[in-house]
């Protein structure tokens, strides 16, 4: 886009809460010992770092990240890769903002209450806008044509938004807009998404990327706190907001940094994430992580350079190998190989997620399979090839993938 001086100074000043918190149930095993947005995604990222990414080539440096659950990974990878990056003495910062349980004796009740718990943040800050976001997308934004609009409006809230088949839509937020995206309805969750007028295949849904002004984000989420809702910004305060004709207005997510398709996915499902993995391995894939004027940065382990060896016996097709990885006379087909994976001779994986430090024995099998960090796969061990079996002793998705928890001892 033509960049906005306004829009771009504005975001300067601009706090954004990255809401890191969820326990992310859909994924697990995945997530039984880290926060979901500390998960492997595309090899060497966690998912939160294409958030956190997208703050920073926006432009917005004041960042604090909401935790609850399972923490202790993604604080680490904060530490490690982000917090050098961002320099306070130049009025940038990163901060990890644990659930404290200042409000009595429950943990974050809801995305709002997330933000009303830590109130004292923007206290401290007092910035004009706030923008909310989750950490557990995967996309590419520039968060600067979004303020822009929403200075433009002059509204009181700004939900990004796009347009996505109808099917796809039961699990995320839909929107209804006017001639001037305008939000005049708001369903979380709908069973039968109301379709676009212009368009009846597809629906507007809401990213879970919002742009506010501060007093009315303090007086919403305060006066939500008073109520016995789900203290939910999809569930409750959006919908209120909508029902009293506020001044909310959507913008319409089109394209990515670059002039890109727009790209957005909701990973948080084992399916979705697993689809979303297999799609980065496409000769020419939508999300691309090979463009350097919008990086997407993460901390990096020290690892030597990707290694095939027994070459006439190994065959690597359609793969992303990451630093540290071995395949030693293996077949490895579509598949993402996260750092430190070694995959044994005559093994043979298709369609499979690898992370950090897995072991995949000699002569294995493995087909649409997610391994999860440290995993031990035995010699002629065979994964994905039989559901009924696989269930047995695993975890597989309603879409049939599965899933081999990095603490679950193989015989």
């Amino acid at each position: 886009m033509a960049e906005n001086s306004s829009a771009r100074d504005v975001l300067r000043t601009t706090v954004a809460m990255v809401l890191a918190g969820g326990e992310g149930q859909r994924l697990y095993p995945l997530t039984k010992l880290r926060a979901k947005p500390a998960v492997r995604f595309g090899g060497e990222y966690r998912m939160i770092d294409f958030t956190l990414s997208n703050c920073v080539n926006s432009g917005c440096r004041r960042i604090y990240v909401l935790t609850q659950f399972g923490g202790y990974w993604l604080n680490r990878h904060i530490r490690r890769g982000w917090s050098p990056m961002l320099r306070d003495e130049l009025g940038e910062s990163i901060e990890v903002a644990p659930a404290q349980k200042l409000h009595g004796d429950r943990w974050y009740a809801g995305t709002g209450d997330a933000i009303y718990q830590n109130l004292f943040l923007l206290q401290d800050e007092r910035p004009a806008y706030v923008l909310i976001l989750s950490g557990d997308h995967a996309y590419k934004m520039d968060y600067r044509a979004m303020m822009d609009r929403h200075l433009h409006t002059g509204a009181c809230l700004t939900i990004a938004s796009l347009k996505l088949p109808r099917e796809e839509c039961t699990q995320l937020g839909v929107l209804q807009v006017d001639e001037n995206w305008r939000v005049v309805g708001f369903e979380e969750k709908p069973a039968d998404p109301k379709p676009l007028p212009t368009e009846p295949d597809h629906s507007l849904v809401s990213m879970g990327v919002y742009v506010w002004g501060t007093e009315e984000l303090v007086r919403r989420i305060t006066d939500d706190a008073t109520r016995a809702t789900s203290h939910d910004f999809g569930k409750d305060i959006i919908p209120r907001m909508v029902d009293q004709e506020a001044d909310v207005y959507a913008y319409h997510f089109e394209h990515a940094p670059g002039h890109a398709a727009a790209y957005w996915r909701d990973i948080g499902t084992l399916d979705a994430y697993w689809q979303a993995n297999m799609e980065l391995v496409d000769v020419l894939p939508e999300l691309n992580l090979y463009d350097a004027d919008w990086p997407i940065f993460t901390h990096r382990c020290q690892a030597p350079p990707a290694k095939i060896v027994l070459a006439e016996f190994a065959s690597v097709t359609d793969a992303l190998l990451s630093p540290g990885v071995i395949v030693s006379g293996a077949r490895v087909h579509r598949s993402i190989l996260s750092p430190n994976a070694y995959v044994h001779g005559d093994a043979q994986v298709s369609e499979c997620v690898i992370m950090d430090g897995a072991d995949i024995g000699r002569d294995a099998r493995l087909y649409r399979a997610i391994v999860d960090e440290g995993a031990r796969v035995p010699d002629n061990c065979r994964i994905g090839l039989s559901r009924a079996d696989d269930e047995k002793r695993f975890v597989v998705s309603e879409g049939g993938v599965t899933v081999v928890p990095g603490d679950m001892i193989l015989e």
